[in-house]
Order: structure tokens, then C-alpha cells, then sequence
């Protein structure tokens, strides 16, 4: 009976022994799971953050050529110092940071300056922010709006031809959209080679210009743009594009010589015709630097074909060299094509 209730006392002592073992593990499991738990968050915190309040900017509808600003707030939420590495934008913005560096928990402001564009359209413009944030390197910034401009213009560019009377030019059109009057304060083209009589004491809500061209300076620039100053309040200016069907043309547009063995000469095929199927002749050719000459030139429809002989010359130390082949017609007018070498360099 002794060795009955001795073997009974040891095997509830076993047992005791046993949950007390199982209990204490089971406080350590329990115990270590919030420490991994707070050591994984604790990783995933580690390093800068950058934390934008939005990333898109919609200005609406605004005015030609007016700036406008606007800002995107950001934040950096990790716990270590953030760094700005760039601040790549694209045309028409200007961006302003006051710093580059951010310690945790800092805010900052990213400043953006639009400059809306002279005529009708849909913009949007990406803006991107490099930073040490490994998670989200690269943020891009989205801004947009559209252009409406207070005072329109008809045509937009114009399309001028030589052969034509005062070249083809057509009246150009100013009317308020908001039915606001405005005078004209000033016309300007590029080479002075189109003009318009203004008078700036004289207010209205349209205007309708006649140009004058002066056909001698637009085959010297025969490419250019024009600007009208008004007083307008919301629109203080206006540019349109200008562009002349010359009476010949090259093709191709100039002569390229690539990586040539220096005073080997390369011969090179052009053309030149008449835009206005006109029978021409070629009275004479030369160079400006002398690397360049006709070799023959055949009669093709409304133009010539050319041989052309292109002498490179060794080369300098920029590994380019450029020169003018100048085409002379029957009547007194000479053409020009540019003829460029490009050396390799070693």
C-alpha cells in the first residue's frame, strides 16, 4: 500500500514537473512574438521615406502666356536623414526647392512656376524627384491645364510662296474671346520682313491686319516668327510662325561626310530643282574653303543633278570641318548647301 501511494506521489510530480516545463516555454513563445513582430516593423522603418500629399496638380483652365505656381508637400516618414538627389522638370516649368536634405519627420515644399503656352491646347508636364528613398526612388509629379486664350488669332502660321503677290500673304485675324478691348501696340517679324500699320490709340474687340512683305528680305529669312504686343489684360501677347516656299531647293539639304579618309576625295549626289517648275540654268559653282566642286551636273525635270567632289581635309582637334558650296544661276542668284566632315576621334 506504501509503494502504491509512493508510486501514485511520483507520478503526479512527473506531471507537475511537465506543465511547468510546457507553461514556461509557452511564456517564451508568447513572449518573443511581439519582440519579432517589433523588430520586423522596425526593418521595414529603417531608411528615409519620402511621402507626398498628392502628386497631381490640375490648374484648369488659364490664360496664354500667364505663369502660374503651385506647390506639392511632402514629408519624410522614415527614421533616417532623406536626401533630394534631382529634380528633373520639363519645358515650361520652373521648380524651387529651399533644401535638399530632410531628417524624419520633416516636411518640405517641392515650388512649381508654369508658364502657360501662346495658343489653344490640353498641357501636361511630369516632374520627377530622385531621392535616397529605396522603396520609392523616383516620385513623378503630374501638372495640368488648359490653355484658353482671351484673344484668338487666324492663322495660326502662315504659309507665304515667292512667286505670289505680296507672297501669298493672307490678312491676319484678332478677335476677343471675351469680348474685352484691346489695341494693338506693336508688330514685329523676324528680318523686319513682313509689316503691319498699327494704330495704338484704337481699341476694339477685332482686328483685321493686312501685311506687307518685302519679298527681298524673306528669301534672306525666309523662316521666322511674329509677335503682336496688345493691352489685352489677359492676354499681352500673341506669336504665330511664318514660312517660305523657297524658288529652289536642295536634297538632300546638305552634304555629310563621315569618319573620310583625310584628302581622299569622296564624291557626293545632289539636286536641285525649282519649287515653282521653273527652267533654270547653272552659270557657275564654287567653294568657300575651297574642298568642294562640281564635277557635272545633269538636267533632270524643273532642275540638275550634281556631282559633287568632296576633298576632307586632315583633321583638327574637334574632328570636324564644315564647308559651302555655293550654285550660281543664269539671272544673278546664288545658292548655297553646307558640306560637313566628321572625324571619329580615337
Amino acid at each position: 500500500m506504501k509503494h502504491y501511494y509512493l508510486t501514485l506521489l511520483a507520478l503526479t510530480a512527473a506531471c507537475l514537473f511537465i506543465l511547468h516545463i510546457g507553461c514556461q516555454q509557452q511564456n517564451m513563445t508568447l513572449g518573443m512574438r511581439p519582440k519579432e513582430a517589433e523588430n520586423a516593423d522596425k526593418a521595414s522603418m529603417q531608411g528615409p521615406k519620402i511621402t507626398f500629399e498628392k502628386v497631381a496638380y490640375d490648374f484648369g483652365d488659364v490664360t496664354a502666356r500667364k505663369k502660374y505656381t503651385c506647390e506639392f508637400k511632402f514629408k519624410n516618414t522614415g527614421d533616417s536623414l532623406l536626401s533630394i538627389t534631382e529634380v528633373k522638370r520639363c519645358c515650361g516649368t520652373v521648380t524651387r526647392l529651399d533644401k535638399k536634405e530632410f531628417s524624419p519627420g520633416e516636411s518640405g515644399v517641392l515650388n512649381v512656376e508654369y508658364l502657360s503656352g501662346p495658343n489653344y491646347s490640353v498641357m501636361k508636364r511630369i516632374i520627377y524627384v530622385s531621392s535616397n528613398d529605396k522603396d520609392n526612388p523616383k516620385v513623378e509629379l503630374t501638372i495640368s491645364a488648359q490653355v484658353i486664350p482671351k484673344v484668338t488669332c487666324e492663322p495660326q502660321k502662315l504659309n507665304l510662296v515667292l512667286m505670289e503677290e505680296n507672297a501669298g500673304c493672307p490678312d491676319i485675324i484678332l478677335t476677343s474671346v471675351d469680348s474685352q478691348p484691346f489695341s494693338i501696340k506693336a508688330f514685329r517679324s523676324t528680318g523686319d520682313s513682313i509689316t503691319v500699320d498699327v494704330d495704338p490709340s484704337v481699341e476694339a474687340t477685332e482686328f483685321v491686319l493686312q501685311p506687307k512683305v518685302d519679298l527681298e528680305k524673306l528669301q534672306s529669312r525666309p523662316v521666322g516668327f511674329i509677335s503682336i504686343d496688345m493691352t489685352h489684360p489677359d492676354c499681352e501677347k500673341i506669336y504665330l510662325s511664318f514660312s517660305t516656299l523657297l524658288r529652289f531647293k536642295f536634297t538632300p539639304q546638305s552634304i555629310i561626310v563621315f569618319n573620310p579618309e583625310p584628302q581622299k576625295p569622296i564624291v557626293k549626289t545632289i539636286s536641285v530643282v525649282s519649287s515653282y517648275n521653273e527652267d533654270f540654268e547653272i552659270e557657275s559653282s564654287s567653294s568657300k574653303n575651297g574642298t568642294a566642286t562640281v564635277l557635272n551636273q545633269e538636267k533632270i525635270a524643273n532642275g540638275y543633278k550634281l556631282e559633287v567632289e568632296i576633298t576632307p581635309p586632315p583633321s583638327d582637334d574637334e574632328g570636324k570641318f564644315m564647308d559651302v558650296l555655293y550654285v550660281k544661276m543664269k539671272g544673278g542668284e546664288t545658292l548655297s548647301i553646307n558640306c560637313y566632315v566628321r572625324y571619329l576621334k580615337e
